[in-house]
């Protein structure tokens, strides 16, 4: 919402503003993004179509304030090992095993294509949050010196939400803690971690 909508809008406070919310996500649940209306929502949180309107301009608003209520933690963990901050930022609530936020991406994944108002904001509201968190793991870690200085953070930060997601979506499986321990130290770590000098790179240097 634009600072002018605030201004202007009255603002359902409250209980009753998450009643409307929660609303706004059973019916995405049941429907999907494509069909969901701001008439069915009305309808599921007993209240009137001209209500929502006075507080959200459009359904992609309405929605993207009901998805965020599964954001997750809006700090990133710190326990000083970087094995241990990617397995708390995947499996707590929020994260990668969290079913809530995985049943409403999957109610949702469409209308990222579709809608370009909707994308727009989902993902400055909801992706780019997660990924500044998942960024300052990578970067204490570095600091630490855990993973190789010269690793490109930005590429590599997204890498674990986006295997388990092709597991979960296109390969039907699920996420679980161990499949995300797995992903981690398998492929996550291995790939970040400080080179080893070869006896000939340390040879060359003496």
């Amino acid at each position: 919402m634009t600072p002018q909508e605030a201004a202007v809008r009255p603002r359902i406070e409250g209980e009753r503003e998450q009643e409307i919310l929660l609303a706004t996500l059973d019916v995405l649940a049941d429907v999907g993004y494509d069909r969901l209306t701001m008439d069915a929502v009305a309808s599921r949180a007993k209240a009137s179509k001209a209500t929502l309107y006075r507080r959200w301009h459009s359904k992609a608003g309405l929605v993207i304030e009901a998805v965020m209520l599964h954001k997750g933690p809006a700090t990133s963990p710190d326990t000083g090992s970087f094995r241990q901050d990617l397995i708390e930022m995947s499996c707590g609530a929020g994260g990668l095993t969290d079913a809530k936020p995985l049943g409403m991406l999957a109610s949702i994944i469409t209308a990222l294509n579709l809608d370009d108002e909707f994308a727009e904001r989902f993902r400055r509201d909801f992706i780019e949050p997660k990924v500044a968190i998942g960024r300052l793991v990578y970067e204490r870690a570095q600091a630490r010196g855990e993973i190789r200085a010269d690793l490109d953070i930005d590429l590599v930060t997204p890498a674990l939400a986006g295997m388990v997601l092709h597991r979960i979506f296109l390969m039907g499986e699920h996420a679980t803690p161990d499949l995300i321990t797995a992903l981690i130290d398998q492929i996550i770590i291995p790939a970040c971690r400080p080179q080893a000098r070869t006896p000939h790179e340390d040879k060359e240097t003496s």
